[in-house]
């Protein structure tokens, strides 16, 4: 592959996952070898997968995802509704693991 594929297969990676989750589930989670990850609404499971195992160099074993619809919500009176999210819960073979505190 030329630096320019390469480039282009990182890129659709990063585009990938959007964030990690850190919250108090999440960090529960990461005993199990679990990561949580939120990530664009049309990515499927292998994608997610890919995406993990290229930017991290480990080995998933499973992904599961689920939709967060978006919630009808008031600001000082004021209407809005909160963005439909997509997570993943990323399950890591035995001996691999993610910190997402550090960053990529």
């Amino acid at each position: 592959m030329s630096k320019g594929e390469v480039k282009a297969l990182t890129e659709k990676h990063y585009n990938t996952l959007v964030s990690p989750v850190v919250t108090e589930k999440s960090t529960i989670a990461s005993e199990h070898n679990q990561v949580v990850f939120r990530v664009l609404l049309t990515a499927t499971k292998p994608q997610i997968a890919e995406a993990v195992e290229a930017l991290f160099k480990v080995k998933v074993k499973a992904v599961n995802t689920l939709r967060i619809k978006g919630k009808n919500k008031q600001f000082r009176g004021r209407n809005y509704t909160r963005s439909t999210v997509k997570k993943a819960v990323v399950t890591l073979e035995e001996g691999h693991s993610i910190d997402v505190t550090t960053g990529l």
